[in-house]
């Protein structure tokens, strides 16, 4: 998993990244990650991630996406995201609308590659508060980001184990 750090003014600027072969044929994958429900799948049972409403069975461009997600410290979050693009098949974006975030952008990305396909998470965020958003980032922010996609990876791995 690659961390960077960018600094924008004195805005932080955060990028997480992560790859995961998975043996599957990427059209058999993209019908696992592009249904929202599937999120609640691979997502920590302690940040009882919750869809509000009934979202539709696949991702679309213009998709809202609206969720509760308990937050460490700040307890319920609402979350809603936006899906900005989909290339079916391929890739789709989401970005925060209304969150913890001060910035959120995700790229999901699949490519067929030799023993399967390779799935590539990017995210492109910011924490808000300034300098106290920074610290809460160096102290917990970061860490549970990579707990959150390192256990997105442990349950992909279990959902579609090497045969």
């Amino acid at each position: 998993m690659l961390k960077q750090k960018y600094a924008v003014g004195i805005i932080f600027m955060y990028r997480l990244f992560q790859k995961q072969i998975l043996p599957l044929k990427r059209e058999k994958l993209w019908d696992f990650v592009s249904v929202p429900q599937n999120l609640n799948k691979i997502t920590p049972p302690d940040l009882a991630f919750k869809i509000k409403g009934t979202p539709p069975e696949a991702a679309y461009p213009g998709l809202l996406l609206e969720y509760e997600v308990k937050v460490p410290l700040l307890g319920w979050t609402p979350w809603l995201t936006e899906i900005k693009y989909v290339n079916e098949g391929y890739s789709f974006m989401d970005e925060q609308r209304v969150g913890p975030y001060k910035l959120w952008m995700h790229t999901h990305r699949l490519e067929e590659t030799d023993g399967g396909t390779l799935m590539t998470d990017e995210i492109i965020y910011q924490i808000p508060y300034g300098i106290f958003g920074s610290i809460a980032h160096f102290l917990f922010v970061r860490r549970t980001l990579e707990r959150i996609f390192r256990y997105r990876r442990e349950k992909l791995d279990e959902l579609f184990p090497v045969t």
